[in-house]
């Protein structure tokens, strides 16, 4: 089946994050496209800041902040819809949920809107700008200074709001997951903010995209073990499993 034009830059970013590199070429060869298609979408994807070419190879960018919000909806789009559809499987009508920030925390909100008088806590406001067409919903949103680029709530007062609350589930994202199955993440706010987040769940729900898997990051919160829940398209490493099985951490792969 021929990809669009979404569905093959996201085939383009997950082939990427499993090889070092890769030459238009050989992702040419991989997805059935021409090489000038790829140089195009290889461009495009470069000057997004999602891609770095070098010697006629691209690889995935090292980042020391995340990316623009924009550029990321477009990263795995369709594996962040699966995870969204297993969240919403997760959650029952009627549930309190605590969601974060971030393009797969919205996606689960758009899909959580078929669902009935939701109480929803959130530091997002593309999250709950997603829910605004939930029946019967209550949603409260955390206060304190707006970061513009995300257009969320990270700060001492999004930590404080979350320390308040006491929910059913808690969904949240992180910048990355190591080999070893650390929680990583771009900084020490949006670790306090996430922990603040996991902690008022009674379920705690870490939802991830395999493009995330193997970030090199300056700050870690945990292991993936330590959460009730793991929601991701990636195929964890038969050591990971493990971990989580032994720390009774459901881990579901869509």
């Amino acid at each position: 089946m021929r990809l669009d034009l979404h569905g093959r830059r996201d085939a383009i970013i997950a082939l990427l994050a499993e090889n070092v590199s890769l030459s238009a070429a050989d992702l040419s060869e991989r997805l059935g496209v021409s090489v000038q298609t790829l140089r195009a979408d290889l461009r495009d994807l470069d000057e997004a800041a999602l891609v770095q070419r070098r010697n006629g190879r691209a690889q995935l960018r090292q980042q020391s902040e995340n990316i623009g919000y924009l550029p990321r909806e477009g990263i795995a789009r369709k594996e962040k819809q699966r995870i969204a559809l297993a969240v919403k499987n997760l959650i029952p009508d009627g549930a309190r949920v605590a969601l974060g920030t971030g393009t797969t925390v919205e996606q689960c909100a758009r899909f959580l809107t078929s669902h009935g008088d939701l109480f929803v806590v959130s530091n997002s406001i593309h999250a709950v700008c997603a829910l605004q067409n939930a029946p019967g919903i209550a949603v409260e949103l955390a206060g304190g200074t707006v970061r513009m680029r995300d257009l969320d709530m990270i700060g001492v007062a999004a930590h404080q709001f979350f320390s308040t609350y006491r929910v059913d589930y808690s969904v949240f994202s992180c910048g990355g997951v190591s080999d070893l199955g650390g929680v990583m993440d771009y900084n020490s706010d949006e670790i306090a903010v996430r922990k603040a987040i996991a902690g008022c769940g009674k379920q705690s729900v870490l939802v991830v995209d395999s493009t995330k898997m193997g970030a090199d990051l300056a700050c870690q919160m945990g292991h993936i073990r330590d959460f009730d829940v793991v929601v991701t398209g990636a195929r964890l490493a038969p050591a990971l499993l493990r971990d989580c099985k032994q720390a009774d951490c459901r881990v579901i792969e869509v």
